[in-house]
């Protein structure tokens, strides 16, 4: 009998507290970018000189999710063409080589609220224009981009899609210049000393430029750009091939010769589409079956693959806000990304302002 109460009595003590409970699961890493690329209202020339109130009535729902608070905690106006900017060239677009809608009050309207702002300088349709700068004075195009962003008060993006044969050394004097300026600053609190790469949405397109970024420039031990942002592909993937692209960066290639390296996920956020074609997507209006919701479980745990020392990227970019292109929808209303991009923010928790980045 007394055997058998034993026996009833370990059973019990089984059921409330199990024998050899396993440790809790270590906790996500906490998302820190959460942002978009605007275009303007004139497919990314931003060309145009708008008033605040008509520019928020195509775009509040970044600076307000439906209760108050933010979409986004970083916006990054696109684009400047590269030559202008070197050439500081004015014009019937253009003021100081910079873009004439891409205004102070622009700025404000967005870091007022504890939004983030950047220029991107390039995209794939000022290619030319970023060898043809790079060849004639990279050093003067990268002090150019350090005065627009002390002017503004801006970071600077650089977005340089030239698959064959990048200019990699006019690059490093054009980096080296504006660092010169703007020294690297891991407190973020600076704003012109935010400065950022584009790579492809994995390691296959702009090879040489990823090799360089992740080899010399997005080193954890010896940073010199913030992060990169891994670009869309051509079309919205699938949450699985999604993941696949952004794994290959944590990975590298090292079949590639010469390789390319593991880049850690602490230096890169992954993009999505929030508009393509003439349909909604539920990136911007249905959060829960949208990509940044699918694949939220490895962006935040992805683990480190030979470079870097936490878990997890840094988040997420969308691609992109207001009117992107001759065709399809966008973003002005009624087609706003509240309960997309929006829902996103509530969900992960997203801070504004964007607090100083992981380091590795």
């Amino acid at each position: 009998m007394r055997q058998r109460f034993l026996l009833v009595l370990g059973l019990l003590i089984g059921l409330i507290v199990p024998l050899n409970a396993t440790a809790p699961a270590a906790a996500a890493t906490p998302l820190q970018i959460y942002g978009a690329w605007h275009c303007g209202d004139d497919y990314c020339t931003w060309t145009t000189q708008r008033s605040v109130t008509e520019f928020d009535s195509k775009n509040h729902w970044l600076i307000d999710r439906g209760d108050g608070r933010p979409s986004v905690n970083l916006v990054v106006l696109s684009f400047v063409e590269p030559l202008k900017l070197l050439h500081r060239t004015n014009d019937a677009g253009t003021v100081d080589g910079v873009p004439r809608g891409m205004t102070p009050e622009i700025v404000n309207y967005f870091t007022s609220r504890g939004i983030r702002v950047q220029l991107s300088i390039g995209g794939i349709t000022y290619t030319d224009a970023w060898d043809d700068a790079l060849a004639e004075d990279a050093r003067q195009l990268g002090l150019n981009a350090a005065e627009a962003a002390t002017r503004l008060g801006v970071g600077i993006e650089i977005d340089y899609e030239q698959n064959t044969d990048p200019n990699l050394t006019g690059l490093q004097t054009f980096i080296d210049a504006y660092r010169s300026v703007h020294p690297y600053d891991a407190s973020g609190a600076r704003p012109g000393s935010r400065l950022t790469i584009d790579t492809a949405a994995g390691d296959r397109w702009l090879i040489d430029i990823n090799r360089k970024a992740t080899q010399d420039w997005l080193r954890t031990d010896t940073p010199v750009l913030d992060y990169a942002n891994a670009m869309v592909p051509a079309r919205q993937p699938s949450p699985s091939t999604a993941i696949s692209n952004w794994q290959e960066h944590v990975d590298g290639k090292a079949q590639f010769s010469p390789p390319v390296l593991p880049l850690a996920p602490a230096k890169f956020t992954g993009a999505a589409y929030i508009g393509y074609g003439n349909r909604t997507m539920p990136e911007c209006t249905d959060f829960l079956t949208s990509l940044q919701y699918l694949t939220g479980d490895f962006v935040q745990n992805v683990a480190p693959n030979g470079a870097g020392t936490t878990s997890g990227m840094l988040g997420y970019m969308f691609w992109a806000a207001e009117k992107p292109s001759t065709r399809g929808l966008g973003t002005q209303p009624p087609n706003t990304c509240e309960d997309g991009v929006g829902e996103g923010a509530t969900h992960y928790g997203i801070p504004v302002p964007m607090p100083p980045l992981r380091q590795s």
